[in-house]
């Protein structure tokens, strides 16, 4: 690459059912306000202004179309959506090969968080610009973590302390990313997120905290209160 800059890219994986939502129609496709979920996440991407472009992971959904069109002209590449998160990642990364190269950025962000903060994108960015691994956006723990058994019951009381909330984007360099998730598929491990998969290569990600408010919709009751954050962030 010689001395350039290198690149800044996003990937959304969009693929998931979110059947704890317990709704008829996949959570990214929820509205809050006059918008989806999705769109609101990919909106808070695009506040990046060095942003080369988003792909978009995701099944064939009619909701897509208007969606597709409203970013058509800031680069939005689709690829269709794997078996798990870290597949559907996976078949992101591979949309970019021959347009990335190995050190360029790519930020992986959960279509679910749509209340994530350009500030803080703009920390992720900034914090990491010179860093040799990447890291991710999250919160120190503040509760007390208990422990359980099968039954629920108590088996010990966790110490807080250098405990985190994970949060995305989750930025890393296009290639060390890409080795490290196939490596961990081929030895079997469970990748909970791009972060796990970088660790099990043996890097350690730094974690940059962000604000709290950048919550993941997994549940009815996450809906009202996304919209309540975007709402003081004066975005709704």
């Amino acid at each position: 690459m010689g001395n350039s800059k290198p690149a800044c890219w996003a990937i959304v994986p969009a693929a998931g059912s979110g059947r704890r939502m317990g709704a008829s129609v996949a959570k990214q496709f929820l509205t809050l306000g006059r918008r989806t979920v999705l769109e609101h996440s990919l909106e808070s991407l695009y506040s990046i202004p060095e942003l080369a472009g988003v792909v978009l992971v995701s099944q064939g959904h009619p909701a897509l179309v208007p969606i597709q069109a409203q970013f058509s002209g800031r680069r939005l590449i689709r690829t269709d959506g794997g078996r798990e998160r870290c597949h559907s990642v996976l078949n992101g990364l591979s949309a970019l090969a021959d347009t990335c190269h190995d050190e360029d950025w790519v930020l992986v962000h959960d279509a679910a968080r749509p209340c994530v903060r350009p500030h803080d994108l703009r920390l992720l960015l900034d914090t990491l610009a010179g860093h040799a691994v990447g890291g991710l956006l999250g919160v120190p723990v503040h509760d007390t973590m208990k422990r359980s058994d099968a039954q629920e019951r108590i088996t010990a009381t966790v110490d807080r302390s250098g405990l985190w909330h994970a949060f995305t984007p989750q930025m890393f360099r296009y290639g060390m990313l890409k080795a490290a998730l196939e490596q961990a598929l081929a030895d079997g491990y469970e990748v909970t997120d791009e972060a796990s998969a970088m660790e099990h290569a043996g890097y350690q990600p730094l974690l940059i905290e962000g604000h709290a408010d950048n919550i993941k919709i997994t549940r009815p009751q996450d809906l009202p209160l996304a919209e309540f954050y975007l709402q003081q962030q004066g975005r709704l």
